[in-house]
């Protein structure tokens, strides 16, 4: 049974005032942008690339792994879909944490989410590195890097409505892509002959289900959830939809249940044509199977698919950076000038600033080439989970202060679900910490959460935060 807490009217005024400061973003977009948006993030290169690494530390035990990613996604998109129908606004679970938790709460979340994303970004553009190389073998990643880069810059910072439509187009694309890949796989493996190679004898043949042990499973988890990453964008996005509550809602069911077919589905059939023993991160795995298929141009065509998922999740995620850096400045925690909007109702500053990934991503590109998606993925999987953990600890705290109230949207199995969650996102980020390839996860984590602590005691401590809200949004106007 929840906790029966009335909600003061203090309380419904200060998160008023919290929407309040972060007005004059578009509503312009719809119920399906908001769902292709979700899709659009979560499906890049965590599952056209990144799958080949979970493969690698997992074997066909990472079946097992996404369908723990998935548990996961579903129980944060639940949580996160009933406090974004209550409270649709930009800020969106860092401007929960902030209202339910505390200042210091709202302020850590954002920056990590913020930072999360910002890097997330260097992971895709170090991919379309990768997927270049299939055409052009010769040419230096670091050319494609920042031709890709200034184009969804351009597109960023034209108007929502412009993002939502070409960010509705990659996805649909990718998702037209996947069904083919699906169908396709089923009928080459339904139709391989025997003693070919093919088929769900893979699964147990070279080293049995579980040849990396269950810790591989737990490690093939990690990538995972860095694969369903960008389901939550949804509730930064609802403050710029037109019907939040109806789009939220929507999007939550369509996106789930899409994300867990797409993902287990492509996952089952990869296995079952190449032996999880060939799949590795030099290319992507899905580019690998079309060419065991022998299809004329498969292998090219599915390449140009991953390289738009790579340009999808990248546009996506610098929409996202963009408005959580607006919301920090709103919040007086970040420079005023991010905080303002062009006539389209776009926080340029903020997006130029959102950048950094791309600049980090390129250096890198050109030092350690062979490493640094690892390298980037690493460090940026660490804000993503410890949102995702803090967005179960808000929800608790935020069904605690609504009591009894009736809700629009209210997930299942409180508190249950939501203690779950949390458990699991702490189990994984703590172990990260014994894995070789992750072990930079948690050690950049903890000294960024320290330096972010000891940032807030200097300088936002004693600043009322609403105060310092009101006095951006004033200046953000000018």
């Amino acid at each position: 049974m929840p906790l029966r807490v009335k909600v003061s009217s203090d309380k419904k005024g200060a998160f008023d005032s919290i929407v309040e400061r972060e007005r004059g973003l578009r509503r312009g977009l719809s119920a399906g942008q908001m769902t292709m948006i979700a899709i659009g993030g979560a499906v890049g290169t965590g599952l056209f690339l990144g799958s080949g690494f979970a493969i690698g530390f997992a074997g066909p035990g990472v079946l097992i792994s996404y369908a723990i990613g998935a548990l996961i996604a579903l129980l944060l998109m639940g949580a996160l879909a009933e406090m974004t129908v209550a409270h649709p606004t930009s800020g969106s679970f860092g401007a929960y944490a902030e209202h339910y938790i505390g200042p210091l709460a709202g302020f850590v979340v954002r920056y990590a989410y913020w930072s999360a994303y910002v890097l997330a970004v260097g992971t895709e553009v170090a991919a379309i590195a990768v997927y270049m190389k299939f055409w052009f073998p010769h040419v230096p990643g670091l050319y494609w890097i920042v031709g890709f880069s200034a184009a969804l810059i351009v597109v960023n910072a034209m108007s929502v409505r412009a993002y939502g439509t070409i960010e509705y187009l990659f996805s649909s694309l990718k998702i037209a892509a996947i069904v083919a890949f699906i169908v396709l796989g089923a009928w080459f493996v339904w139709h391989a002959p025997a003693g070919s190679g093919v088929g769900f004898a893979n699964y147990t043949s070279h080293g049995g289900l579980l040849p990396k042990g269950w810790w591989g499973v737990w490690v093939g988890t990690i990538v995972s959830l860095f694969s369903y990453l960008g389901v939550e964008t949804i509730a930064v996005a609802a403050a710029e939809a037109q019907d939040p509550a109806r789009a939220v809602t929507r999007a939550f069911r369509a996106t789930v249940l899409r994300l867990v077919l797409f993902y287990l589905l492509t996952l089952a059939l990869m296995l079952a044509i190449v032996p999880w023993t060939e799949a590795g991160g030099n290319e992507s795995p899905f580019v690998k199977v079309m060419a065991e298929t022998g299809v004329p141009y498969a292998a090219g065509a599915i390449n140009f698919i991953v390289l738009v998922a790579a340009l999808s999740a990248m546009n996506s995620q610098l929409y996202i950076t963009t408005r959580t850096m607006f919301s920090l400045s709103r919040a007086g925690y970040a420079p005023a000038v991010f905080g303002r909007l062009t006539r389209q109702g776009v926080p340029t500053a903020a997006l130029s600033l959102s950048t950094i990934g791309i600049a980090v991503s390129a250096v890198l590109n050109a030092l350690w080439p062979q490493t640094a998606f690892t390298l980037m993925m690493s460090i940026a999987m660490f804000g993503a989970m410890f949102t995702w953990l803090m967005i179960f600890v808000t929800q608790i705290f935020f069904r605690v202060k609504q009591g009894g109230a009736p809700l629009k949207f209210r997930m299942w199995g409180f508190p249950l679900t939501s203690v779950l969650g949390a458990i699991l996102m702490l189990g994984i980020l703590v172990g990260t910490a014994f894995t070789r390839e992750f072990r930079m996860t948690l050690a950049y984590g903890i000294a960024f959460l320290v330096a972010l602590v000891v940032i807030y005691a200097l300088w936002y401590r004693r600043r009322p935060p609403l105060a310092a809200s009101a006095s951006a949004s004033a200046e953000a106007q000018r």
